[in-house]
């Protein structure tokens, strides 16, 4: 049994055999990549802990109350805390409203359970205000953090958990997956692969949602089309298609979504450039991003991946969203193909 998880074997072995030895630690930290995992691997953490009819200890049925409530982040035991918008911060508000709870004994389940979701995005008085109960933990609670990489934490943080860092899945596994569980043909399974990198979070949401699918070739194509385009073009796409309110505020979630999809594509440009024997992502555009690489220096590429990926960790604070938005259709490489 794997939890009806896809991949990361060894992590639920490792939490299994915690749960069946009680020897269950008083934090756990679980990173990696968005869409890799962590929140499920921790949702079935908590099931395996508190299932009221589980298979054998560690080994959750799914189906009891708890599992179905757990599963749905609706259980009276378990406290979620996260920002109310992803890329936005989590306040130290949050933490103390929380806290209160934690003192308390659980209502039904042996263990009352406190998941911190996206903690990368706490500001440091929230990290600080979570350090202090993890430094005087109650001996019925579990706390369960998720973030992206441990240095994003504070370190003292970091040293209270039990780490467990999530690594992608091996593509052929998500591809058996999604062919074996979805209506997908052999080549849209391969495709959805090869995006996700390795994540299956990923791979399950494009399964699932073909608009995002189509959200993200029409994202690839204006990214293509920009490349050939003036500065005066370039400041109207980013007027018209980012920024879609009376106040011309820029959308911010929007602008993140386009900046994490045109990543991995610059990330291939750079493969290709490099004539490394490694595998693109977007396999369905390899032709074209053999051609665009074929027109750029490596530096150039380089500083397109830095500053892209510097625009993503400026809008997880709050610098000015249209400035960040001109300067990358400024910084973008200017060719004609």
């Amino acid at each position: 049994m794997n939890w009806d998880i896809l991949g990361h074997e060894w992590a639920v072995n490792l939490l299994r055999e915690h749960v069946k030895r009680d020897q269950l630690r008083h934090a756990y930290l679980f990173t990696g990549p968005r869409g890799i995992g962590r929140r499920t691997l921790a949702i079935r953490f908590a099931q395996a802990i508190n299932c009221q009819e589980p298979d054998s200890l560690g080994e959750p049925c799914l189906q009891c109350q708890t599992c179905k409530q757990l599963g749905k982040l609706q259980h009276p035991d378990l406290s979620v805390v996260q920002a109310e918008v992803e890329g936005e911060n989590l306040k130290v508000d949050a933490i103390r409203e929380v806290q209160y709870s934690l003192a308390l004994h659980p209502y039904v389940s042996r263990y009352r359970i406190a998941l911190f979701l996206r903690f990368e995005e706490a500001t440091m008085q929230a990290m600080n205000a979570l350090l202090k109960t993890l430094e005087e933990p109650n001996s019925r609670v579990i706390i369960l953090i998720t973030a992206e990489s441990v240095e994003e934490l504070l370190p003292t943080i970091v040293s209270r958990c039990q780490l467990i860092r999530l690594r992608p899945v091996a593509m052929e596994k998500i591809q058996e997956s999604l062919r074996n569980n979805t209506n997908l043909s052999d080549e849209e399974s391969l495709l959805l692969a090869y995006i996700s990198n390795g994540r299956p979070g990923i791979a399950l949401n494009l399964s699932q949602q073909p608009d995002i699918l189509q959200q993200r070739k029409e994202w690839l194509d204006d990214l293509f089309r920009l490349m050939s385009a003036s500065l005066v073009e370039r400041f109207d796409f980013a007027e018209t298609f980012l920024i879609l309110n009376p106040k011309k505020i820029l959308d911010r979630s929007k602008f993140r979504n386009l900046l994490q999809v045109w990543l991995p594509y610059w990330r291939d440009v750079l493969i290709k450039n490099m004539k490394a024997d490694i595998p693109v992502t977007n396999i369905d555009r390899e032709n074209e991003i053999e051609k665009v690489s074929s027109h750029l220096e490596i530096l150039s590429i380089y500083q397109m991946i830095n500053n892209i990926e510097r625009a993503l960790d400026l809008l997880s604070k709050n610098v000015n969203g249209r400035l960040i938005a001109e300067i990358i259709m400024m910084d973008l490489p200017h060719i004609n193909i």
